[in-house]
């Protein structure tokens, strides 16, 4: 009989980290579950197979020994027997609870059973306001704690509440079907662990009502497209004083006259005349903290070259530093000229030998030497 490689029977590679065999594994699990199957033997053997090379592969030791020595490591008491050890296949229930329990609920404990849930709030900004930042005021909408029952959820006395008999103060239900153990927050007391006797007629006794909430918030310089600031515990209120959530502000830009953003250098595309580009010039630039840049063009420059000016960009996020300002620029060709203007342009044609313009010239050379025109 051939055996079978645990990393081949994963579907993974023997550098695989704890992160890929535990997604493989599920991705498996899930497939091969023998009451997803109808009770198919071949398909409850490779399900067997799957848990034997997980269980192998995740424990390091274990995994250390099957890359040296292969299942022989495990033979002869070599530390085989039972992938799932003394309680045999019997146990797979609690073992797939503890594989899948953060999938099935990822915070577990009573109190974050009763969290807020977490809040999104899109703010656009100027592309100034991103270079300085701001103390930006937002209005939010959302379930927070209720005034007339103080966030207990009880309409007269303080203390009304008494533990779950559905859970048993534990938040949480468990229902078995076949090996796999389903985890979800409690439909009675709704994840909190205890219920209301006598509720408040304000909030129905969850101890938080919707309300509008103005809010300021802290915008840092440098800020760019799809930053995300977390302003913690300014979510939805937590039921009957449980944690609350947090708010998630996502930032979003303008689109800005002069310049475009790239990181955090500043582009501007910049037209100069003809004769600029020739001899040579100065142009200026406003810059976002309010001082002039000014550029200098050397003589001769080209159409879609680039003039950097250090320091002189976008804020840098968390950072003292700045990003840098790049003139792109652009030759324009004049349109409309006077007769005295196309007077003086002729007369330059005429002095022409073809040297001004060495890149023309190649390019007519080279036209010549293959077409021989």
């Amino acid at each position: 009989m051939v055996e079978t490689d645990y990393y081949e029977l994963l579907g993974v590679e023997r550098t695989a980290d704890d992160r890929t065999l535990k997604a493989a594994y599920r991705k498996l699990a899930m497939e091969y579950h023998p009451d997803r199957q109808g009770g198919c033997k071949d398909s409850e053997a490779k399900f067997k197979a799957i848990n034997e090379a997980y269980d192998c592969l995740k424990d390091p030791q274990k995994r250390a020994a099957y890359d040296r020595f292969g299942k022989a490591a495990f033979q002869n008491g070599g530390g085989g027997g039972s992938p799932f050890g003394e309680q045999g296949f019997d146990g797979f229930s609690d073992i797939f609870s503890s594989i899948f329990g953060d999938f099935m609920d990822p915070r577990g404990q009573r109190q974050n059973a009763a969290r807020g849930s977490d809040l999104r709030y899109d703010l656009e900004l100027t592309l100034e306001e991103a270079f300085h930042g701001k103390e930006a005021s937002i209005t939010v909408e959302a379930l927070a704690r209720c005034d007339t029952c103080g966030g207990k959820g009880c309409a007269k006395t303080d203390n009304c509440a008494a533990t779950c008999k559905t859970c048993n103060g534990m938040g949480k239900v468990r229902a078995q079907q076949g090996f796999f153990v389903v985890e979800r927050g409690c439909p009675t007391c709704r994840g909190s662990g205890e219920v209301i006797a006598d509720p408040c007629r304000a909030c129905e006794g969850e101890g938080r009502t919707v309300k509008r909430r103005a809010l300021s918030v802290k915008i840092p310089a440098g800020v760019d497209e799809g930053t995300r600031i977390r302003v913690t515990g300014e979510g939805e209120a937590g039921v009957r004083g449980a944690t609350s959530g947090d708010l998630y502000i996502f930032v979003h830009m303008k689109r800005h006259p002069i310049y475009a953003r790239e990181g955090t250098t500043l582009v501007a595309d910049c037209p100069v005349t003809f004769t600029t580009a020739a001899l040579g010039g100065v142009i200026s630039l406003p810059g976002l903290d309010g001082a002039k840049v000014d550029l200098k063009i050397p003589a001769g420059v080209q159409s879609g070259e680039q003039i950097r000016q250090r320091g002189a960009g976008m804020s840098i996020l968390n950072s003292r530093g700045r990003g840098d300002l790049v003139a792109r620029i652009h030759v324009e060709t004049p349109t409309r000229m006077s007769a005295k203007q196309k007077k003086l342009l002729e007369e330059f044609r005429e002095t022409e030998t073809g040297d001004e313009c060495p890149s023309a010239k190649s390019f007519f050379g080279r036209i010549k030497d293959a077409f021989g025109v």
